[in-house]
């Protein structure tokens, strides 16, 4: 497959080298040839966006602008967070509303899926937490914002 849109079945998105990825949906997983960033670049454009005004609006509504959680789509929260800097081939990008738990597993760190599927990432705990509670902030901040436009 060549190209790929993240949707509301998309777990996460794996980099398996510089011009291959993994992606991890509900109940599928699949190899794509493209690299992990243009994945995300390519979802942000079909959304109505780019990456760039992605990022941008991030760091307006929290101020994040290194590692930023990124909103790919916004009417149903779709919010994706990068594991390492997205510059680095293994950046890996996590779908925030698909996970139900993640814990601490010899160094690295398992996260458990709301559909049951898990994920080892290399990654500390604490760099893990702080992403993903940073995409949490970008979470609540959007829905702050939905609650009062209504």
């Amino acid at each position: 497959m060549k190209n790929y849109e993240i949707n509301s079945r998309t777990l996460a998105i794996v980099p398996v080298g510089e011009n291959l990825t993994n992606v991890l949906e509900e109940d599928n997983e699949f190899m794509i040839n493209m690299n992990s960033m243009k994945i995300i670049e390519k979802s942000c454009e079909f959304f109505g966006s780019s990456y760039m005004g992605r990022r941008t609006g991030t760091k307006v509504l929290t101020g994040i602008s290194h590692k930023s959680p990124i909103i790919i789509e916004e009417s149903t929260n779709m919010i994706y967070f990068p594991t390492t800097s997205p510059r680095l081939i293994g950046c890996i990008w996590i779908a925030l509303d698909k996970i139900k738990e993640y814990r601490e597993v010899n160094g690295k760190i398992l996260v458990f899926f709301k559909n049951g599927r898990k994920i080892f990432i290399n990654i500390s705990y604490g760099s893990f937490d702080n992403q993903y509670l940073r995409a949490t902030k970008l979470e609540y901040i959007l829905r702050s914002r939905k609650k009062l436009k209504n």
